[in-house]
């Protein structure tokens, strides 16, 4: 780096004690201090320090380029810090970091355990439910909050979404000299920077597509659990992938795409009911991230969309539709299609025989009462159609 401008600095609770030779000559050096109040305070910033805006914004720092300048950040600036946010509006040559150990460094070295094993979360501007996928038996997660008052909020997120008996550690101003661990609740004020440990002993999701009907909020029009899983075999998701999801419903489909290690989804949902719960089912797993939803009728708002790797078709299938797709997808992209009515079915077999592709007819029944014993009652069969464009 021939002479950046910018020098992002991770501060630990030691203040200044803890910096490095270089971290110091770029503090007494820059004629912009950025940073939360916290930092600044730490650094003695006086005229020279600036807040950072909320929400952030990169824009002041920007600013102040080819003047120098010096971001504080907690601990590792790129471990769920302020670095990773300033990139995108950076080149190579104008910046240099100094980190220091993080949070989840530290936490670590507190509980004894090994950070390859255990995963790291960044709640401190992210829902509780980012967890929801993540944790099961077993399971150790250190997670980073907003302030004190998150830790209580944290322990009734974890009683009311199935891990009561969860273990929590609730770790505050880690390195510093106001340093305190806590097996539990603390019964005084919590103060931050705080983060929790938790060890999860109650069972979490299955980690097998065709999670249970019952995990999701619908009012009866949603793929059913086999479908589901039969459906995202035939979808194969893979990393980096995005999904247009066609008639999302109850969002189900896209939700375990994401589950299954899929990237990213673009819903379609043209009821604004079925919209509504389907943004409230991706929120509860904590997805709303990588998952948006518009609110359109296929092909309509197909246009403007980040180019698909596959197509699921749960509902509005016309000639119309998969004709622009058909235009709109590349070659090589998957396309999966479940037909339920006489006449989507018969749509489903004359494309099939112009475009190949695999057929198959899904099945189903489930044992019901009859009289005092018991019969099966077959669900509508299904028609599902794979194909690669």
């Amino acid at each position: 780096m021939a002479d950046p401008w910018l020098t992002i600095i991770g501060l630990g609770e030691d203040g200044p004690e803890g910096l490095s030779p270089a971290s110091r000559a770029a503090l007494d050096t820059a004629t912009a201090i950025f940073g939360g109040p916290r930092h600044l305070a730490l650094v003695d910033a006086g005229d020279k320090g600036h807040p950072w805006p909320i929400p952030f914004d990169a824009t002041p720092v920007l600013a102040h380029r080819d003047r120098p300048t010096v971001v504080l950040a907690s601990g590792d600036p790129f471990w769920f810090g302020a670095g990773g946010s300033l990139m995108a509006h950076l080149q190579p040559g104008e910046w240099v970091s100094h980190p220091a150990p993080s949070t989840f460094q530290l936490a670590a070295n507190r509980l004894g355990w090994r950070l390859e094993e255990m995963l790291t979360l960044g709640l401190h501007a992210a829902p509780f439910s980012r967890l929801r996928p993540v944790l099961g038996k077993g399971v150790r997660v250190i997670c980073t909050l907003r302030d004190g008052a998150a830790v209580g909020e944290l322990a009734v997120w974890l009683r009311e979404n199935g891990h009561p008996n969860a273990r929590l550690t609730v770790l505050e101003r880690l390195g510093g000299t106001h340093e305190r661990v806590t097996q539990g609740l603390p019964t005084e004020p919590v103060g931050a920077p705080v983060s929790a440990a938790i060890e999860a002993t109650d069972s979490g999701l299955p980690q097998a597509s065709g999670l249970p009907d019952e995990v999701f909020q619908h009012d009866g029009q949603i793929t059913k659990s086999p479908v589901r899983a039969l459906t995202l075999s035939a979808l194969a998701p893979r990393p980096g992938e995005v999904l247009w999801d066609i008639g999302a419903g109850s969002g189900s489909i896209g939700i375990e795409w994401l589950l299954a290690g899929g990237a990213r989804v673009e819903a379609l949902e043209a009821d604004p009911t079925r919209a509504a719960r389907a943004r409230g089912n991706v929120e509860a797993f904590g997805l709303s991230h990588r998952h948006r939803l518009t609110e359109a009728r296929a092909p309509d708002g197909l246009a403007d969309l980040p180019t698909p790797d596959a197509v699921f078709i749960g509902g509005g299938a016309s000639d119309d539709l998969l004709t622009r797709l058909w235009e709109l997808i590349p070659p090589g992209r998957r396309l999966v299609m479940n037909a339920v009515t006489l006449e989507t079915e018969a749509l489903v077999l004359a494309w099939s025989a112009r475009h190949g592709g695999s057929l198959l007819k899904i099945e189903l029944s489930e044992p019901t009462p009859l009289g005092r014993k018991r019969g099966w009652k077959s669900a509508l069969p299904i028609l599902q159609w794979s194909v690669t464009r």
